[in-house]
């Protein structure tokens, strides 16, 4: 309707206003209306292109990866007033979108002599304190020459902030167990903490069981053959992914792999917003809880 306005507006010169809304079937009353909204709609339009420079430039800081949700959280950070509906509008009407992750690699092989390992978890990928419950999983990178890295990662379920990763050209014990122990350097301790992963021979196999003896961790599996049972590293690795590779089908090599997805890691947990921290970093999440903890204690 809007369009049809426009053109009686373009031709009204030259052709009687009411002729013209006669062709195009359109209300007279209802043009004129329109017109007397031209200023309000053009100071609008002119605030929404401001707008949509702030939105283009946190987008494109976040690597192309912050939708609607991230992008409001940023702006109204920053002083703006602004709801996400009309973020999402915006980005739509500027084409500012996402990227999406397209191939999938099977990284979870069972290991069939592996020991029984119980469900604590339950699906409940929550903690109530930072160090308490931590999940991993491995996933591939994929190079331009058409091999892979593997990396593995350990999350906090409080933050979701990464606390430890391996990256490798293999999928052995090693890489998982790099990334616990890493886990165990940066927090200080895991003693009396769960990690929960999958039924993957490396988190099943018996040195990596006693590894998690030696750190005082409590092994937890999902159930086998059920991604949801390990949703939450599921998701992180497809936003790794797909923020990353930023839709192109693979990293250039495997030295440019590991310096995009360190240099990647290291800001999802300083800067990137998480939506289920309110949309705050791991980090700042982190250092809010024990701030009001530290509160609550004087």
């Amino acid at each position: 309707m809007t369009s049809r306005f426009q053109f009686v507006d373009d031709h009204r010169a030259t052709y009687e206003v009411k002729r013209l809304c006669q062709i195009l079937d359109v209300n007279r009353s209802s043009y004129y209306k329109w017109l007397a909204g031209a200023g309000p709609r053009a100071a609008r339009q002119r605030e929404d292109r401001l707008l949509a420079e702030e939105i283009r430039e946190i987008h494109g800081e976040s690597g192309g990866a912050y939708g609607s949700p991230r992008v409001t959280a940023e702006l109204r950070a920053t002083g703006h007033e602004v709801n996400e509906k009309r973020v999402a509008r915006i980005m739509r009407a500027y084409s500012i979108t996402g990227i999406r992750l397209r191939r999938h690699i099977r990284t979870t092989l069972p290991d069939p002599s592996g020991s029984l390992v119980e469900d604590l978890f339950q699906r409940d990928f929550t903690a109530i304190e930072p160090g308490q419950k931590y999940m991993g999983d491995i996933t591939y990178l994929p190079l331009a020459e058409g091999e892979f890295l593997y990396l593995a990662t350990v999350l906090d379920c409080f933050s979701r902030k990464i606390v430890g990763w391996s990256i490798a050209d293999h999928m052995r014990t090693s890489l998982v167990a790099d990334a616990l122990r890493m886990a165990a350097s940066s927090r200080g301790s895991l003693d009396g903490s769960v990690f929960h992963s999958d039924h993957g021979a490396q988190y099943g196999s018996g040195a990596y069981a006693e590894l998690c003896d030696q750190l005082g961790v409590t092994r937890s599996m999902g159930a086998v053959g059920t991604s949801a049972d390990n949703a939450a590293c599921e998701s992180f690795h497809a936003s790794l992914k797909r923020e990353t590779l930023q839709g192109g089908p693979a990293y250039a090599d495997a030295g440019s792999c590991r310096r995009t997805v360190f240099a990647w890691l290291t800001r999802y947990n300083i800067r990137r917003r998480h939506s289920t921290n309110g949309h705050l970093s791991p980090d700042e999440y982190e250092r809010r809880h024990h701030a009001a903890r530290l509160t609550l204690a004087a």
